[in-house]
């Protein structure tokens, strides 16, 4: 996790037919630059297998071009549709396989996790996060669509999460080592 060393930053909207991304270079002090931010796309008349392979496909395009040493994906938590839950846990296990296959660092933080990192809430709205995401990334307008913004938040979570995981890791490791 980019204590004391740069890194990049994919975070991860999963969906099977909207898979929001975004890709972020870590800077000095917690700071980060956006590079590049979208929403990998699948058809709801593919079936299922074929639309598996496309999102495979589109995410290992995303890891070979941008190489990302770290991987913020939003944990599936809850989901009253018990269809969606799954379409969003598949999608989440393509990029949680190509991330550890990658030897990327890999961290999954649920929707509240999300929005008190970025807005400072865990009730916050959609349009308070994606308000503080252009803020923190210095943005002209707000990051769109919902799923490539969402993304974004979730690897500003991570970077705002990270050093304090490496720092609590590290230290009980040492009182493991006692």
């Amino acid at each position: 996790m980019f204590v004391g060393r740069p890194g990049r930053i994919l975070g991860i909207d999963p969906g099977l037919t909207r898979c929001g991304y975004a890709v972020l270079d870590v800077e000095g002090h917690g700071g980060a630059k956006a590079v590049s931010l979208g929403v990998l796309r699948t058809s709801p008349q593919d079936e299922l297998p074929t639309r598996l392979a496309q999102l495979q496909a589109d995410l290992r395009s995303l890891f070979d071009e941008f190489q990302p040493t770290d991987v913020s994906v939003e944990r599936v938590f809850f989901q009253a549709n018990v269809r969606t839950a799954m379409s969003v846990g598949q999608a989440s296990g393509l990029v949680l396989a190509e991330a550890a296959t990658r030897g990327c660092v890999v961290a999954q933080y649920t929707p509240t996790q999300v929005k008190e990192s970025v807005a400072g809430w865990g009730a916050a709205g959609k349009p308070e996060v994606q308000k503080m995401v252009q803020i923190r990334l210095g943005l002209t307008n707000l990051p769109k669509p919902a799923d490539a913004a969402d993304a974004v938040a979730l690897a500003l979570c991570h970077l705002a999460v990270a050093p304090y995981s490496s720092r609590v890791a590290a230290a009980a490791r040492i009182e493991a080592a006692r």
